[in-house]
């Protein structure tokens, strides 16, 4: 899957979890400092944090049993489009599937009743990035779709999907382009409940009680599919 745009050819796939996962790793540690560079403000990690990462680490995420990450890649128009020659530009991530209790909010948020786990599968969706000098070339949308394409294919059974996400809804131009995607709007949650579905728990303070993790500010949105 791929399209060419301006200067660049696109082209985005899973990571997958091979013997050349170092390989992986190094690019994907490339990426994700970049971004937390020039955009701090849409991870909830930190340069810090990750900058001290040692290679298992890298790996340790890229083969995490609950993670699938979907890459968006770019080579120049006078290269040959190849993995192995292109630079990682843009990502976002998968978490699942997670169980109802693992993946269930609190009834004050707004949430519709979920189905069990016989009937739907469910995933976070999180991480969504592209590096500034290649945005406003449609990646988001196509990473998005990249990722929603493989959980329709992947197995075929349980027949529905949920894909949820958790987003400031300030960030007006994402929600947007989500909404185009298909997503809809159900519900609001915290910013302490987000950070634990999105399996990044560990970046919780010991105390929580303060307004910045207890305000009921973060947009939910959905995405259902069918495999039937």
């Amino acid at each position: 899957m791929g399209f060419t745009s301006g200067s660049y050819d696109y082209f985005f796939f899973r990571i997958p979890k091979t013997e050349e996962i170092h390989i992986s790793a190094q690019k994907y540690r490339d990426l994700r400092l970049k971004a937390l560079k020039s955009s701090p403000g849409s991870f909830s990690s930190t340069y810090e944090i990750e900058s001290a990462f040692t290679e298992a680490d890298w790996i340790n995420i890229l083969t995490a049993p609950d993670r699938e990450i979907f890459i968006c890649a770019a080579t120049p128009l006078n290269q040959e489009s190849s993995d192995s020659g292109a630079v990682w530009i843009g990502q976002v991530t998968l978490r699942g599937p997670l169980s109802l209790e693992n993946f269930i909010l609190p009834p004050e948020s707004g949430e519709p009743p979920q189905k069990s786990d016989a009937e739907e599968e469910r995933w976070q969706m999180l991480s969504l990035f592209a590096l500034p000098e290649h945005r406003g070339n449609g990646l988001g949308a196509s990473l998005c779709q990249n990722a929603l394409d493989y959980l329709r294919t992947c197995r075929s059974s349980p027949l529905g999907v949920q894909v949820r996400l958790i987003i400031k809804p300030e960030n007006h131009v994402t929600v947007k382009l989500y909404q185009r995607l298909g997503f809809s709007e159900a519900g609001l949650a915290t910013l302490a409940e987000a950070l634990i579905v999105n399996g990044d728990q560990h970046l919780l303070p010991e105390d929580t009680s303060g307004p910045k993790y207890n305000t009921r500010a973060g947009l939910i949105m959905i995405y259902l599919i069918s495999r039937s």
